[in-house]
């Protein structure tokens, strides 16, 4: 951990970088998010935290980036519009956007082309330093022309601020009718959304953007992928699977992201789960000749 902290201390010495945090929502929203200090504590603003940070990290790991950016299983038109609005909810921008991007890293992962490779550039500018820069805010069209075809997606996409809202809105809702119909919980509307959505929110950005600068710095590389990405446990954990890099890097297509049972991986076990009642089908898993290459690697199993 020493490491990382010494990474980000060099990196927030490049004035690029301080400008990029000035000037972004991003920091505004890191700002916003101290509000929670002075709405108060209630343990009904915990579970709210704890609830809207496991359902949109699912509906990002499994959502976004396995499905939306792989297409390593398949659902309906419905779940499919219900995973992209809750994803964008968590204020990472639409998922044709979040898809564009991620193919593109997979594409050229750390080469000069990368958008946000640690290895090309520096930590910070992968962790959050890209997602500052306006230069990437507009979606790569020509990389998901899969998704162009739904109308749906395209609104989410052009107004992803309605899921923002529309989460910031219930949750006010919910802390308000508890105020009054169950006062001793001691919540109110705005503790709600301080804590279930702003606390919540910049937790949600950094445990997801750890994928892209801390699994291309540290953690143990199975395979000779032709990059730096690399296994995490404690990252996989953080983000429900999405922390075993290198073997994602190794075979993008699968939904499954830990190989082997002690690679705990929650957004699979969860799909699994979606499968069994019918709401996702033919989930991609690794193919047999990923694990035979994988038993004859000499692996790297430093402790992270």
């Amino acid at each position: 951990m020493a490491s990382i902290r010494n990474i980000f201390r060099h990196a927030l010495q490049d004035e690029d970088n301080r400008l990029l945090m000035a000037s972004s929502p991003i920091f505004i929203m890191h700002i916003l998010a101290l509000g929670a200090l002075f709405t108060g504590f209630s343990w009904a603003a915990v579970l709210a935290l704890l609830i809207t940070y496991v359902v949109r990290v699912f509906a990002l790991t499994a959502g976004f980036h396995r499905y939306f950016s792989h297409r390593s299983f398949k659902t309906s038109r419905t779940f499919q519009f219900i995973m992209a609005w809750v994803g964008t909810s968590a204020a990472q921008l639409g998922p044709m956007w979040w898809a564009a991007n991620h193919r593109h890293h997979h594409q050229h992962s750390d080469k000069e082309e990368d958008i946000h490779s640690p290895v090309v550039k520096d930590a910070f500018w992968a962790h959050i330093g890209w997602v500052m820069c306006r230069a990437y805010g507009t979606i790569q069209h020509h990389r998901i022309k899969d998704l162009n075809k739904y109308p749906e997606l395209r609104f989410i996409d052009r107004f992803h601020i309605l899921p923002v809202l529309s989460l910031i809105g219930l949750l006010y809702v919910v802390g308000a009718g508890l105020n009054i119909y169950f006062p001793s919980l001691g919540t109110s509307g705005m503790q709600m959304v301080m804590w279930g959505f702003f606390l919540s929110t910049i937790l949600v950005y950094h445990v997801t953007f750890c994928v892209n600068s801390v699994t291309h710095i540290v953690g143990s590389k199975r395979f000779n992928n032709d990059d730096e990405s690399r296994n995490s446990w404690w990252v996989a954990l953080l983000t429900f699977g999405e922390g075993w890099h290198n073997n994602h890097h190794r075979w993008p297509l699968s939904a499954r992201q830990g190989m082997y049972w002690w690679e705990f991986d929650l957004s699979y076990l969860l799909l699994c789960g979606l499968e069994k009642v019918g709401l996702v089908w033919d989930i991609k898993v690794y193919p047999k000749s990923i694990y035979e290459e994988a038993a004859n690697i000499t692996v790297d199993d430093k402790a992270v």
